[in-house]
């Protein structure tokens, strides 16, 4: 029988009613005492290494899960972490590149409704993310509502339903049907030995595009220290370009050693600057595409990169290199000729 190790870290599955509403309460040991039917599935041990509501996540804290996971990984067939789902995609993408060419199952897991509620959907996440941890499928992946998600293309789409993810820009790795885990493609074998890289430089901002936003929001960022920027601009990645201002700003940025990534406010089908002229002038600004990424994994990505380098070329080269599965090599190519397809009276 395999031996499968949790890491619990707090979250709503771990959750009980405080004097302020729910705030996370359960130990490890409690969470597993909760879903008995696990000894049928594997040897379970566990360990409780974080209590937080996954909004007071903090980068650093990305650091000391991935640290965790590798001290522990050679002892087990693979890793189980419950964690809150308000924040999971950045933790799950942070792993994704942290965790280098992982070649256990390493699988995220939460719940919408406290394990300890009656309806609970915990149970069966937990059931269903211990079976793919068994499976020894290697790779970061979440495990939420019988979908199996890479780590770095999972996306929290729904506050309150159960179906609380998807996986964006990328069909779901897998489905767990009843007892059986189903993947949606083999194994791939890793193209180099294991590590763990937590270097990240977490100076990094997401700015939201609004109409007639102020373009001194840009240059305090900059003032601010931040060494990274990323804009979700408006479509397929567009900045306003009637107002030179803001270009200006993206161009003092980028002049100042603040690398500049463009993504886009619509959640599917990602973005590239270079088709219309609202992302080419941010492209000439020196701003970067991120392509089909999502934000989640844009910001993440940018915050290891720059870990890594602050070399400009150096950053935007990495920034475009695939990883762990965070780019399809085939997307520009797709998007251009989905672009060519829609009638110019059609186009935003």
């Amino acid at each position: 029988m395999k031996k499968i190790l949790l890491l619990s870290t707090g979250g709503t599955i771990a959750a009980v009613h405080g004097d302020d509403g729910l705030v996370p309460g359960l130990s490890a040991e409690e969470l597993i005492a909760l879903v008995p039917e696990l000894t049928a599935i594997c040897e379970v041990e566990c360990r409780s290494i974080l209590n937080l509501d996954s909004t007071n996540m903090h980068p650093e804290d990305w650091k000391f899960i991935a640290i965790s996971i590798m001290e522990e990984l050679d002892a087990y067939d693979g890793i189980v972490v419950s964690h809150g789902t308000d924040t999971m995609a950045f933790t799950s993408s942070m792993l994704s590149f942290m965790l280098a060419h992982v070649d256990k199952p390493v699988v995220l897991t939460g719940s919408q409704v406290p394990l300890v509620e009656p309806g609970s959907d915990g149970r069966r996440n937990i059931l269903d993310a211990f079976s793919v941890a068994v499976s020894g499928h290697p790779g970061v992946f979440v495990v939420f509502n019988r979908k199996i998600i890479r780590g770095c293309r999972a996306v929290k789409v729904h506050s309150a339903r159960l179906d609380a993810f998807s996986s964006v820009n990328q069909s779901e790795a897998g489905r767990v049907e009843g007892s059986r885990v189903l993947f949606s493609a083999p194994d791939v074998p890793a193209s180099a030995p294991m590590h763990l890289d937590i270097r990240m430089d977490e100076r990094v901002f997401l700015l939201k595009l609004v109409p007639g936003v102020d373009a001194g929001i840009i240059d305090f960022i900059r003032e601010k220290g931040y060494k990274g920027l990323v804009i979700e601009g408006f479509g397929a990645g567009g900045v306003p370009n009637a107002r030179l201002d803001l270009l200006d700003a993206i161009r003092r940025a980028v002049d100042a050693g603040v690398t500049v990534c463009i993504t886009t406010q619509c959640l599917y089908d990602g973005c590239d600057i270079g088709i219309y002229d609202v992302g080419v002038a941010a492209g000439k600004a020196g701003a970067v595409s991120t392509f089909d990424m999502t934000p989640e994994a844009v910001v993440t990505k940018l915050m290891w990169v720059l870990g890594h380098t602050y070399d400009p070329a150096e950053v935007q080269r990495m920034m475009l290199e695939n990883y762990c599965g965070e780019i399809d090599p085939g997307y520009r190519t797709r998007l251009s000729a989905l672009v060519r397809e829609i009638p110019s009276g059609d186009r935003a």
